[in-house]
C-alpha cells in the first residue's frame, strides 16, 4: 500500500488538486459532537493543505477546542465518474501575519485572479486582523477517480 506522499504526489491528483474547486472542511462541536462541514477555498502546496478562515467563524473556532479535521476536495462530472481526494488529521492554527498575508493572498488569487484579488473587498480580508490559516498535513490520504 502506497504511503501518503506517494497517493498525493502522482501527477493525476497534483493536477486535480490545482483544479479551481471548492473543498469541504468538517469539524466537530466539542460540546454536542454536532459535526459541521463547510465549503472552502483552499490551497495544496505539495504537503498541506492551506485554508484562510476568520476568527469568528465556527470552523475556526471548532478547530481551536478540536483540530482533528477532514477536508475533501472532489468532484462529480455529469456522465464521468467522481474524483477526489480525502485528507484527514490534526490542523495547525498559523497566526504569523507574514504567513497569512502570503498564503492568503495566494489563496484569494487562484479564485479570484490576478485582477481579483486587488479588489478592495479581498485586499481586506488579506490583512484583517481576523483572517488565521487553518494548515492540514494530512495524517491519511484517500483518493479515487484519479
Amino acid at each position: 500500500m502506497p504511503d501518503q506522499s506517494e497517493k498525493l504526489n502522482t501527477t493525476p491528483v497534483r493536477n486535480f488538486l490545482s483544479e479551481v474547486i471548492l473543498a469541504r472542511l468538517a469539524t466537530t462541536n466539542p460540546s454536542n459532537h454536532q459535526p459541521h462541514v463547510v465549503p472552502v477555498w483552499f490551497e495544496w502546496d505539495g504537503e498541506s493543505i492551506w485554508i484562510s478562515a476568520f476568527r469568528s467563524t465556527r470552523k475556526l473556532r471548532e478547530v481551536e477546542k478540536n483540530p482533528r479535521v477532514s477536508i475533501v476536495v472532489d468532484t462529480d462530472e455529469r456522465g464521468g465518474a467522481a474524483r477526489g481526494v480525502l485528507f484527514e488529521g490534526q490542523a495547525e492554527l498559523v497566526t504569523d501575519s507574514q504567513i497569512i498575508i502570503s498564503r492568503s493572498t495566494s489563496i484569494y488569487t487562484r479564485y479570484l485572479g490576478e485582477q481579483g484579488v486587488l479588489d478592495p473587498a479581498p485586499q481586506s480580508w488579506i490583512i484583517d486582523p481576523e483572517n488565521t490559516l487553518i494548515k492540514l498535513k494530512p495524517e491519511k490520504v484517500y483518493v479515487w477517480g484519479l
